[in-house]
């Protein structure tokens, strides 16, 4: 059976974020960036990046892997390229603090490219590609994992070998609005919506896991419990191909590190990204962008659905939905995790109530 969510205003849950994080060690305004990212993916329907990271952060800085008070640090490689060094803060802070510096440089140049490595947990990717759009950057990004132990069988693999390795593209709209957000962990789901299922007392879909000898299972069990099981690509060979491109490129080129070279330890994400930051103004067909966006995308919605009571979408309208769904009526927290965020908020002082 279904265990019951609480019920939770996301006005409540940032604060109750906010008492957690500085209990732990990060300043206020910090600590208001990291909740802010949390409570956002959860408004956005992107649960497995969402409050339910916070007690696995609060783990972190106990263990020395998170340290709540870093900053990026910010080098300038010559013309568009900027190197940022997440010195293992909150990904959230860093990586908000590395696009800020690549918009700066695209606003001058046209482009930026922003190498960040080191960072803790980077949260969900489209927020940077929210921030960047803002700014009317396009923006792309490659992410990969580091610290963590493997999840991700390769194509044609039975065991772990690769990251949920998150990619990402904004395309900016009218007024600093994101017209178009494509975001998603290249395994068919990510390891936090597993861990969500479970919470909630659910099966996983077909096709998103194999237990450790390779079978298919809809058991989260299969994949969080000993002897562990993968997760599949997305795609089959197509998602563990842009997965290796994020491992390469976000890894690799950053000076990250990659999975396979870097040690694991329990308890860690580290993540590094590279981020492309563009200003379509620059090129020839930037001043008739937001026209073709809109024309595209009114192209597609046209499409008579194959389902009547499902809707055409384009990339970032289910995270609007969402958002404008559980701003009225509270973000509904899985038993499992709310338990957690109670604990961990015990064990620094905070008394973690709806």
């Amino acid at each position: 059976m279904t265990a019951t969510p609480t019920i939770v205003p996301h006005g409540r849950l940032t604060e109750l974020a906010v008492q957690v994080l500085v209990a732990s060690g990060a300043a206020e305004a910090d600590a208001r960036i990291v909740a802010g990212h949390l409570v956002d993916a959860n408004l956005a329907g992107h649960d497995s990046h969402g409050i339910g990271m916070l007690p696995q952060y609060v783990r972190a800085i106990r263990r020395g892997l998170l340290d709540p008070r870093a900053h990026a640090a910010v080098e300038d490689r010559g013309g568009p390229v900027l190197s940022v060094d997440g010195r293992r803060g909150f990904g959230q802070l860093v990586g908000r603090e590395g696009i800020a510096a690549g918009t700066a440089r695209a606003a001058s140049l046209g482009l930026a490219a922003v190498a960040l490595r080191g960072a803790f947990h980077v949260g969900r990717v489209g927020a940077y590609a929210e921030q960047a759009a803002a700014a009317g950057l396009v923006s792309i990004h490659f992410v990969n994992v580091v610290g963590h132990a493997p999840l991700v069988a390769p194509f044609r693999g039975s065991d772990r070998r690769l990251m949920t390795n998150p990619f990402c593209v904004g395309v900016p709209g009218p007024g600093g609005r994101i017209a178009v957000l494509l975001d998603f962990a290249t395994s068919r789901v990510a390891l936090g919506k597993v861990r969500e299922a479970r919470a909630r007392g659910d099966r996983v879909p077909d096709g998103c896991i194999i237990d450790h000898r390779g079978r298919p299972s809809t058991d989260p069990g299969a994949l969080l419990d000993e002897p562990k099981g993968a997760l599949l690509p997305m795609g089959e060979h197509k998602g563990s191909g842009l997965a290796l491109v994020c491992e390469l490129l976000g890894g690799a080129v950053t000076g990250g590190g990659i999975l396979s070279r870097v040690p694991y330890q329990d308890g860690m994400i580290g993540n590094n990204m590279l981020s492309f930051l563009l200003d379509p103004a620059k090129l020839p067909g930037g001043a008739a962008l937001a026209e073709d966006v809109e024309a595209t995308v009114a192209f597609l919605k046209a499409s008579p659905p194959a389902d009547a009571e499902l809707p055409v979408l384009v990339a970032g309208e289910p995270e609007e939905a969402s958002r404008a769904a559980r701003r009225a009526s509270g973000i509904p927290v899985a038993a499992g995790v709310w338990e957690d965020l109670v604990a961990e908020g015990k064990n620094v002082g905070v008394d973690v109530r709806p």
